[in-house]
């Protein structure tokens, strides 16, 4: 397989793109840099916030800078793009139409990957911007696969988790995060989609099992690797 140049639409948020690109390279089966993956990266963080658009909070439309920047790194030369925002999936059409490489879908690969892992009912942890656009709920019917969505309640804590910690930088209260697993599992779950790449940093600084979470940003990692022709790590 030809060695292909990865365009990543980041800054959403930055922190979590760097964790993305981290992992690429943890992933990669590579004895010397050669052997690792070509990326040109936009850490483009002053994108409108999706959710914000998505419920109608604000007006700014992070499609049309999400497009601009795809249009960019397709110029550079990219042959395919990555976007590490799950919530930003609500414009995947608007996105790949708007250029002509793949973009891949994090969701749905990693609705893919809870099943390819024999989960029967994952609980969708995700923005309400996510959930309001019904992004992860499609994919699951489309790919037959039971979910669960928190209440209003129970949300409204994995928002705070998202935005009031990981996003502010501030150490999240494990606690608050558990009491949301423990009412996922209390619903008939088996695993949770972590459908927002700053609860995968949370996965990854609290060492939590893979057995349960499904993490959208080492799914999105693994495929990018085999996507540029480059080698996953057994």
């Amino acid at each position: 397989m030809e060695n292909k140049l990865v365009g990543v639409l980041g800054g959403l948020g930055p922190l979590a793109t760097v964790y993305y690109c981290d992992m690429v390279i943890t992933m990669t089966d590579a004895k010397i840099d050669q052997e690792h993956v070509d990326m040109i990266i936009s850490n483009k963080a002053s994108t409108p916030d999706r959710t914000g658009f998505i419920l109608g909070k604000i007006d700014d439309n992070p499609a049309e800078t999400i497009i601009s920047e795809a249009k960019k790194l397709e110029d550079y030369g990219a042959d395919f793009l990555v976007l590490t925002c799950n919530t930003a999936h609500h414009f995947y059409d608007e996105i790949q139409c708007a250029v002509g490489i793949k973009l891949l879908n994090m969701v749905d690969l990693t609705v893919r990957e809870a099943i390819k892992d024999k989960h029967a009912k994952v609980g969708i942890l995700a923005t309400t911007g996510n959930l309001t656009a019904n992004l992860y709920q499609k994919s699951c019917e489309k790919q037959g696969i039971d979910y669960f969505v928190p209440d209003d309640s129970h949300q409204k804590e994995v928002m705070s988790i998202i935005y009031d910690y990981v996003k502010a930088g501030i150490p999240v209260d494990m606690d608050k995060f558990y009491s949301i697993i423990d009412y996922l599992k209390d619903n008939g779950c088996d695993g949770a989609i972590l459908g927002c790449t700053e609860l995968s940093i949370i996965k990854k600084d609290n060492s939590l099992p893979d057995s349960f979470y499904i993490d959208s940003s080492e799914v999105i990692a693994k495929e990018t690797i085999i996507e540029s022709g480059k080698k996953l790590k057994k």
